[in-house]
């Protein structure tokens, strides 16, 4: 009864405050009308948080997100289903499913009355223009008496996660000249290298291809033998992204991270979606390890990036120092390395150059943000501009160079990336 109390609405506590003055009013000035005009104002209010209060019936309720991680932009459905459990209708019910307001604000329904066992389907949709993961629910209901004098807040504990991905870029399927290389033996480079006889054969099994057989071990061990299936290359590469906040310049989607951010996005999907086996490294070292699609890494990157944000650290080491480990394991270094900067000084350039090992492809992305502070610009008394020396020293290490302003220009320059054994710079002016 207390809850209820204090579950008044102002008509309700209108309705308590004007009955009492009429009472105490008909007390001084001896008027029995007035009294019972006063009771009556009083006593309204009262029995309508009697009859709340005693309210007996359970609701459940489950929840649906379609889908539950989206890029930004998009727009996903919420399904809700409420059920009365009780053996009693319910009143009126004012319903409510928080949501956060990047998502597009509160979610509110009406519901004159639910039958015993009886359900309700409620539906709405969200969407969001900053990635991010946010949290939807739980839902709330409001039970109020037919003449609005009392309200109570129930609030069910059952809450779901939306992830907003970055913006993705489709990319032309081009392959970068070199960058196909990785840890897997092939059965066929074998054979160029020790000549046909060297290649180890198995028996012949029902079902081979008779196009298969090695006659020369068949007449060698009297049964019929077959080559062994060629095996594909295991393709592998890392995807580098620089999250310090010195190296980033504005806010919002406009600004150099968030493009960033989207580039890198688009390039590890593209990449996976092609049979690579992908890590993801930032400037902070090592955030996922390689895995391929089957193992679930699109997925895992999106929801990396979703809540990726700028770093305090103003330093490469830890990142570059992966990035050299990881190199300097193989001959032909690490397969590719994508890596995805801001503004880069000349000596984080040299840094950057320096870890390149063997023959490795490696792709540089400089994203230049609009209007950058402090970056001399070819106008001012012929400087050159910053992303311009910083590509000259990574070129001249060995990489090839991107420039870019957004992530919409990365599909033409991605396609220029995949000519064989040439070194560019894309200028999205």
């Amino acid at each position: 009864m207390r809850r209820a109390l204090a579950g008044l609405t102002t008509r309700g506590r209108s309705f308590v405050a004007a009955g009492a003055t009429a009472i105490l009013c008909a007390f001084v000035l001896g008027e029995r009308d007035l009294l019972r005009a006063g009771v009556l104002v009083l006593v309204l209010p009262l029995l309508c948080t009697l009859a709340v209060s005693r309210t007996r019936y359970r609701l459940a309720c489950a929840r649906r997100l379609d889908p539950p991680r989206l890029p930004v932009g998009r727009e996903a459905r919420v399904d809700l289903r409420l059920e009365n459990v009780s053996r009693l209708p319910s009143g009126l019910l004012m319903v409510e499913d928080r949501v956060p307001y990047a998502l597009g604000g509160r979610a509110r329904f009406v519901l004159d009355r639910i039958e015993p066992h009886g359900k309700r389907e409620l539906g709405y949709r969200i969407r969001s223009d900053v990635r991010g993961r946010y949290r939807v629910g739980p839902l709330t209901v409001r039970l109020a008496d037919p003449f609005g004098m009392v309200e109570l807040v129930r609030s069910f504990s059952l809450s779901d996660r939306l992830t907003v991905t970055p913006a993705i870029v489709p990319l032309p399927h081009e392959r970068l000249a070199g960058a196909w290389k990785g840890g897997g033996d092939s059965i066929a480079s074998a054979v160029s290298a020790a000549g046909e006889d060297d290649v180890t054969p198995r028996e012949y099994r029902h079902g081979d291809d008779l196009r298969r057989v090695h006659w020369r071990s068949t007449a060698r061990h009297g049964e019929l033998m077959v080559r062994r299936e060629e095996q594909h290359f295991q393709s592998s590469g890392t995807l580098f992204l620089d999250t310090r906040r010195t190296s980033h310049w504005g806010d919002g989607m406009a600004g150099s991270f968030e493009q960033a951010v989207s580039v890198t996005a688009s390039i590890g999907v593209h990449l996976v979606r092609t049979g690579m086996n992908l890590r993801y490294v930032t400037d902070a070292g090592e955030a996922l390890p390689a895995a391929s699609a089957d193992g679930g890494f699109e997925g895992l990157l999106l929801d990396a990036l979703a809540i990726a944000r700028r770093s305090k650290g103003g330093s490469l080491s830890p990142g570059l120092a992966v990035l050299r480990g990881r190199a300097g394991k193989s001959r032909d270094g690490d397969g590719l390395i994508i890596a995805v900067f801001g503004a880069l000084s000349g000596e984080e350039a040299r840094s950057v150059a320096a870890a390149r090992r063997g023959a490795g492809t490696c792709v540089a992305v400089l994203v230049e943000a609009h209007g950058t502070a402090g970056s001399p610009s070819p106008q001012d008394g012929g400087a050159e501009p910053v992303s311009a020396q910083a590509a000259g020293l990574l070129r001249a290490g060995g990489w090839r160079v991107v420039i870019i302003r957004s992530a919409a220009e990365l599909a033409g320059a991605w396609a220029q990336a995949g000519q064989a054994g040439e070194d560019f710079v894309r200028d999205g002016s």
